[in-house]
């Protein structure tokens, strides 16, 4: 593949042309790791953070948008308390939120 776009830059005279190809080649994936690679691992590893530091009476919201409290923890899964006596067992994984921290929002 690295011959095809060698060969598709054309064969330069003096050489120069290559390393410039090759320069702009290199900023490219460096561009694309820096504002799109990077920020997803960040974002990726802060999600985990999160699901591993769930305990008891947080308030969370799953990937399908319910909301409940952390009744019970497993090694993989969450027992989430959704209303009076209901709870639903769910994947640690379908947790997207962390609401306990945050202030109640305010009605208009």
């Amino acid at each position: 593949m690295i011959s095809m776009i060698l060969q598709a830059a054309g064969q330069p005279a003096a050489g120069s042309s290559s390393w410039s190809f090759l320069l702009m080649l290199a900023l490219m994936f460096l561009v694309i790791w820096l504002f799109m690679i990077r920020p997803q691992r960040k974002q990726q590893k802060a999600l985990e953070e999160m699901r591993n530091a769930l305990k008891k009476g947080d308030k969370v919201i799953t990937a399908g948008g319910i909301y409940g409290t952390v009744a019970d923890i497993d090694e993989r899964t969450v027992l989430v308390k959704v209303d009076g006596e209901v709870k639903i067992r769910v994947d640690k994984t379908s947790i997207n939120k962390d609401t306990t921290a945050e202030p109640p929002a305010e009605k208009k």
